[in-house]
């Protein structure tokens, strides 16, 4: 008998379940064309959680319906790009085979449970929906998963709520409905849009232990969207910083939080607001996340950045600067060195206000 012990993959050598490269999504209206997405590129592997931050109007859920297939078109099309999951190009297939696709091996949370869920199907109907469409079951069988689902998610009584309307749960439940529908096929891929909005702390704190335990037992690849960098630090093993269409930032988790080197990055960061009673001003980034009817030429920061130069009239290239950790900004070095004697100064007056 051999005693060797299986030799587990690293992170980087799991296999690649979606790769997205350079996508192009825009929206063609009477204003003009919104860029909304435009040249994304990032991929997750199975087993994995990557993170999708970055402020509203960034492009995050765009890219995510992307994905999925439900940009409304029109005004939407995906004009550019490859949407690569497990290798098929997912914007070259038909709206038949998306179809065959979507809830089965790609799965997506939405941002709000109660205008995602129908309100005149019970939750019941609506998880058995699901399974009937992907799967050769009977109606039993599949209210019997419904049940076995629910319970799965932490909904007590499972037996009665699988009879329950959207409305006779609260947004806790709902949203743990939400999960079991995702979960219905066992998809690969399961994309969370803000899967936490609108609940307290501790319902939070619940969804997310409970998708951390339902993607360790079925090795679901997880996108998690959300504006939260707490929520990122708990829950991803690699983040994409996201800024008017563009990825700013491509690093695993350890990396982004102990080295930030984008000034949009960096700016995110200190935006957190302090929790330790230092007191003070809290941080804001100035400007706003500019239009996508009218992307600045060059870094899309630049009008927002206390770096930028003319340098950044012209669009940077993603450079990795360290192993798995990419940037896409010129002076880079310039706004890690002052965010690092930012931190020292930091540190230098904690350490005085203690001692006095």
């Amino acid at each position: 008998m051999s005693d060797e012990k299986t030799v587990q993959p690293t992170e980087n050598e799991r296999p690649v379940v979606l790769e997205l490269k350079n996508l192009q999504t825009h929206f063609f209206t009477d204003m003009g064309v919104a860029r909304s997405v435009d040249g994304v590129s990032y991929k997750v592997r199975e087993g994995q959680t990557l993170g999708v931050v970055g402020e509203s109007g960034c492009g995050k859920s765009v890219t995510a319906l992307s994905i999925m297939g439900l940009i409304p078109r029109p005004p939407g099309k995906i004009v550019g790009g490859q949407i690569l999951f497990e290798g098929t190009d997912l914007t070259k297939l038909s709206e038949e085979e998306l179809r065959k696709i979507r809830g089965k091996e790609v799965a997506m949370i939405f941002q709000e449970p109660m205008t995602s869920l129908n309100p005149v199907y019970t939750v019941g109907d609506q998880i058995m929906e699901m399974i009937l469409n992907h799967e050769d079951v009977t109606e039993q069988q599949a209210r019997e998963r419904a049940i076995k689902l629910l319970e799965e998610v932490g909904i007590p009584s499972p037996e009665e709520r699988v009879d329950n309307y959207p409305h006779n749960m609260s947004g806790g439940m709902r949203q743990r409905v939400m999960i079991a529908m995702s979960l219905a096929c066992s998809p690969k891929l399961l994309l969370a849009d803000e899967p936490t909005t609108a609940l307290d702390v501790t319902i939070q704190a619940q969804i997310l232990d409970l998708m951390n335990k339902l993607q360790e037992e079925r090795n679901t690849a997880i996108i998690m969207i959300t504006h939260d960098l707490g929520v990122v630090a708990e829950t991803c093993d690699h983040v994409v910083v996201m800024y008017a269409g563009h990825v700013a930032e491509n690093a695993d988790v350890f990396s982004l939080f102990e080295n930030p080197c984008h000034p949009y990055t960096i700016a995110l960061f200190k935006s957190i607001p302090d929790l330790v009673g230092k007191g003070g001003r809290l941080f804001t980034i100035d400007g706003m996340v500019p239009s996508a009817y009218n992307f600045p030429e060059g870094c899309r920061f630049q009008d927002r950045c206390p770096f930028a130069t003319e340098k950044c009239n012209t669009k940077p290239e993603m450079e990795e600067i360290e192993p798995d950790h990419f940037v896409a900004c010129h002076h880079w070095r310039e706004a890690k060195a002052h965010y690092a004697t930012e931190e020292s100064k930091g540190s230098t007056n904690d350490s005085n206000q203690g001692a006095e």
